[in-house]
């Protein structure tokens, strides 16, 4: 990419961003934008840019940057879970006690963990990716991780027999 002018007869010339290539021995070149109406210096930065001058263009220039965390990963393991109806599967209504063990399988799949370290990546201040936020456990801690354990021991027998169901397996093993 490149910015060429075009002169015009009557009129300013016209500063267009152009793309070049070559098809066998002939040069072709088709306009992306036209840059007429922008202001000088936004001209030269792009320019340089275009040159690969980087120099005094830092991320910082326009923004700050106040705290960065992963979600990719989580995203893509809560889709899967989604996509799966594991949540249905836990409880039809949502509440605190199905996020947790949501959370708990979700950082298992991704970074298996104790409860205690589990339970300070949900934390707001200590977090390590957006699990936490995605969930609504900012304010959680180990004690609401064990408590939806809990809640998760009388529902544990048919969320084997729906899982095993749904993959074609019949009784789980044991039974």
């Amino acid at each position: 990419m490149y910015i060429e002018t075009v002169p015009n007869r009557n009129s300013r010339p016209a500063i267009l961003l152009r793309e070049g290539w070559r098809e066998g021995r002939r040069t072709r070149k088709r306009t992306l934008a036209n840059l007429s109406d922008w202001p000088a210096e936004k001209l030269q930065a792009l320019q340089a840019v275009l040159k690969g001058d980087y120099r005094g263009r830092t991320p910082g220039d326009g923004f700050s940057i106040e705290r960065t965390r992963p979600h990719g990963h989580v995203a893509a393991v809560l889709g899967v879970l989604q996509r799966l109806k594991l949540d249905r599967l836990l409880a039809a209504q949502r509440s605190p006690e199905r996020d947790a063990v949501i959370a708990m399988i979700v950082a298992r799949v991704l970074e298996p963990r104790s409860k205690l370290a589990t339970a300070r990546e949900l934390r707001a201040t200590t977090r390590s990716s957006t699990l936490g936020e995605l969930l609504n456990l900012s304010d959680s801690d180990q004690e609401l991780l064990y408590r939806a354990m809990d809640w998760l021991l009388p529902r544990q027998d048919k969320i084997e027999r729906a899982l095993a169901a749904a993959v074609g397996c019949g009784a789980p093993a044991g039974q």
